[in-house]
């Protein structure tokens, strides 16, 4: 029985080259002069300081641009509440998300059955397990989950026939 994995991964390897890369274009560019602006990773989480707002955004506009150039799609990141620091200072927690989380899975899982395709869709941890008898049904999954988008990038993995 044919059968497939969708499953949401972020290569963070890709992701610390690309803070490595933002943080250098920051120390470079003049607009960032005497700027004590910064990014920096801990695991999956991002700390992003800027002297204020608008830097705070010029920072996400490098950041995701960074990581598109490197294959990982803005949608992986969950921004969190900007705090105040220091006087105009703003700082910034960013979530690198890993995995498909329970809200989602049951989303994406109530969403196929009710395209009405004859799957087997099954939640297993951070990931699901689509079956079917044949191999189109399968790809017809696939479509339908790429075109609907969503708030996450899914990839497709473990192809089985």
């Amino acid at each position: 029985m044919p059968s497939f994995d969708v499953v949401s991964k972020t290569d963070l390897a890709e992701v610390e080259n690309a803070v490595q890369n933002v943080m250098r274009e920051i120390s470079q560019r003049y607009d960032f002069k005497g700027s004590k602006s910064s990014v920096e990773r801990n695991e999956a989480e991002l700390t992003i300081e800027a002297d204020d707002d608008l830097k705070l955004k010029q920072v996400h506009e490098l950041l995701q641009g960074h990581l598109s150039r490197r294959g990982i799609e803005p949608g992986v990141l969950d921004y969190k509440t900007v705090e105040q620091a220091a006087g105009q200072a703003v700082r910034q927690k960013v979530l690198v998300k890993e995995g498909i989380d329970k809200e989602l899975a049951k989303k994406l899982v109530k969403s196929i059955k009710d395209t009405k395709m004859k799957v087997q869709v099954s939640i297993q941890g951070d990931e699901l397990r689509v079956n079917g008898k044949k191999r189109d049904d399968l790809q017809e999954v696939i479509a339908f989950l790429k075109e609907k988008g969503g708030e996450q990038p899914l990839q497709f993995v473990n192809f089985r026939d």
